[in-house]
């Protein structure tokens, strides 16, 4: 498989123990925000063999998230059932190859992209969940709208047929002060107040929070945290 080289050192006890701390910290960050729900935990598959993947889904993860196109189709076969949502850099070229096969795509971040989704979807006969990807915090290095361009975005691929604008998606920068997911807290409920009413859109979902910040995005309403190296442990690349 491309660039791929497991964690093997990684025990199935070691993903258990993980788990059930990820859970017991998510429940200890939901009764200090006063939440009634809690967010989705989303395993992060990207380098992770499928023997591992199925053990995650076995202890109760039931969300996958997929980072890249083809280690995705290499390992899709092999996988116990759960959904999978797409979330890497997708290019326009590869949004063929994955939009029958997973249920939503979080890292729409340019209207040509939304516009080939839209396309695609069409073709298949259906209506593909997304969310808008938002750079909260300006980073060159990384792709999103801004968040002073979001609403204007939105509401732009709000009116595409094949689509339905499900709410947002974010990386804020590691070690950034806690503003910055409340500035995404504050413009996913003022989406949901506003473009909510529209025919394909529901804005049910944020998309916050990762292995060294999930606790932060639970307080600021992440209904998915993303969880990759604290649950399968760090990985290296090829």
């Amino acid at each position: 498989m491309e660039n791929l080289l497991d964690n093997a050192h990684t025990s199935f006890e070691d993903i258990r123990e993980n788990f059930l701390k990820i859970c017991e910290n998510i429940e200890n960050a939901s009764v200090k925000a006063n939440r009634a729900d809690k967010p989705r935990v989303m395993a992060v598959t990207k380098t992770v063999s499928p023997e591992r993947i199925n053990y995650a889904v076995e202890l109760g993860i039931d969300l996958l998230g997929e980072n890249r196109v083809q280690e995705y189709m290499d390992k899709r076969g092999s996988y116990s059932p759960a959904e999978v949502h797409f979330i890497g850099s997708l290019q326009t070229n590869k949004v063929k190859y994955i939009i029958d096969k997973v249920s939503m795509i979080h890292s729409v971040d340019n209207l040509r992209l939304a516009e080939e989704i839209n396309r695609r979807a069409e073709q298949h006969g259906l209506v593909m969940d997304i969310l808008t990807e938002v750079n909260i915090g300006e980073e060159e290095t990384k792709s999103g709208v801004l968040l002073k361009e979001a609403a204007e975005f939105c509401e732009r691929i709000a009116e595409m047929k094949n689509i339905r604008l499900r709410g947002l998606m974010a990386i804020p920068p590691p070690g950034c002060p806690e503003s910055m997911f409340a500035s995404m807290q504050e413009l996913f409920e003022s989406l949901g107040s506003g473009l909510g009413k529209k025919e394909n859109v529901k804005i049910d979902v944020l998309s916050m929070g990762m292995s060294g910040d999930y606790q932060t995005a639970v307080k600021y309403g992440s209904t998915i945290v993303r969880i990759g190296s604290a649950l399968f442990g760090y990985r290296k690349y090829l």
